[in-house]
This record gives structure tokens, C-alpha cells and sequence, in this order.
């Protein structure tokens, strides 16, 4: 450390470091999830340091928590690349959120209070708002949909005891959003996606567990299929 910088300025600098760090981390996130950012695109950080208007220090750290979570590839001695998109992942995203979705889903309606099922009822409320019954297909793709979505399904496994798999849900849960956004799909055909977590909600505060488990896994394998079928990923 140079003689002339005191330990609280050299925190303070990291301090601001991991700041823009996260503060960059979010913005390519989204771009990413959204799909802005194309699968396979390579990172150039001259290119992101000046579209992000960031340093190469917070870009860097930025790229690693991303890589991470699988959002994006660190290639030995070429850099980052966005994460491709592949029939074969999907598939794997979907059965894994499925088996780790039904232990938390299990340990939450064994143990969930009235709190936890004022969660659900508050977060079917705003799900069935945003979901616009007169239009329904452009609900499904609005920033409004997907936020209420996402906290419909972690209301479900919030009583879960144990906030590592509750994060882990979390995970999968945003990189399958990203196939969402990729594949494009506005019409899922005569399927009634409301009255799915309807469904769900009504079997998990009736705490019949094994009818919720067998509602979710199949919401999320025919949302699979459809994505799927979009012919998007290689």
C-alpha cells in the first residue's frame, strides 16, 4: 500500500469498487435475462466499460459473480461470453427446479403459519391483477407480470427452513426466465396459466402436499415444452 493512503481510504476505494460492482452486476443481469444480451455474444470489456460507463476492476468482479450463477462463461484465456441457450439446459432447469421446488414446497406447507398463507393469498392477488384478463397475452411478457409471477412462486416455498435452497430456487428460477424472454412465446395456445396457479394456491393452503407438488411440476414442464417447441435454442 502507498505510503500516503491510510487503510480507511483504501476501504473506502474498495468499498466503492464492490458498490459499482454490484450496481453493474444488476444491469448486465437484466440485459441478459431480458435477452437484450444475445446468447454466445462475447464480453469485450473495452466495449462494456464504455457502454456500462464503469471501471475494469467493478466490470470484472461483475463478470465473475455472473459466471458464477450461469449467466455467463469464462473461457481460459478468451474472456466472457454470454451463456448459450440449449434445448439440453432447459430441460435440465426445469427437472431440477422441480425436485428442489418440491422439498421446499413440501417443508413449507408442513410447517407454514397464517402468515405464510397471507403471503400467498396477497401474492395471488397482485398475479391475478397484473395478469389482465382482457389481455391476458400481453400480460404474460410485461415487467409487471414477471415480478408478480416470481413472487407468487417464492410466496409458495417461503416457509421452507432453509435459505440456501430458498436462494437455489431462486437461481434456476431467473435463468429459466431468460428462456422465456429468448424463445419469444406470447400465445400459449388455449392454455389457462392463471387458473394454474389457482390451482397451486388452493392445494397449498389446503396443505394437500402431493397435489401441490404434482401442479407445479406440471406447470413448469408444459411451460417447458411450449419454450421448447419455439425451435430458439440450439
Amino acid at each position: 500500500m502507498p505510503k500516503n493512503v491510510s487503510i480507511s481510504e483504501s476501504s473506502a476505494a474498495g468499498g466503492r469498487i464492490s458498490t459499482q460492482a454490484s450496481s453493474v452486476f444488476d444491469r448486465l443481469q437484466h440485459d441478459i435475462l431480458s435477452g437484450q444480451l444475445k446468447p454466445g455474444r462475447k464480453l469485450r470489456l473495452k466495449d462494456l466499460i464504455e457502454e456500462y460507463e464503469t471501471g475494469n476492476s467493478p466490470l470484472r468482479e461483475a463478470l465473475n459473480r455472473l459466471s458464477a450463477n450461469g449467466m455467463v462463461v469464462r473461457e481460459e484465456n478468451r474472456g466472457f461470453r454470454v451463456s448459450p441457450a440449449r434445448n439440453e439446459e432447459l430441460l435440465e432447469l426445469t427437472r431440477t427446479r422441480c425436485w428442489l421446488e418440491e422439498i421446499a414446497l413440501r417443508r413449507s406447507i408442513a410447517s407454514g403459519d397464517s402468515a405464510w398463507e397471507e403471503r400467498i393469498v396477497l401474492a395471488f392477488h397482485w398475479l391475478s391483477k397484473a395478469a389482465n384478463e382482457n389481455n391476458a397475452a400481453a400480460s404474460r411478457t410485461s415487467a409487471e407480470w414477471e415480478d408478480h409471477h416470481r413472487g407468487f412462486h417464492q410466496a409458495l416455498i417461503s416457509a421452507c427452513d432453509s435459505s440456501i435452497l430458498i436462494d437455489f430456487c431462486a437461481q434456476l428460477q431467473k435463468r429459466t426466465v431468460r428462456y422465456r424472454n429468448l424463445a419469444e412465446v406470447v400465445e400459449y395456445r388455449d392454455r389457462h396459466e392463471l387458473e394454474e396457479h389457482k390451482e397451486l394456491q388452493q392445494a397449498a393452503l389446503n396443505r394437500d402436499a402431493d397435489l401441490a407438488v404434482d401442479l407445479l411440476s406440471k406447470h413448469y414442464t408444459v411451460t417447458s415444452e411450449i419454450l421448447l417447441s419455439s425451435g430458439r435454442f440450439d
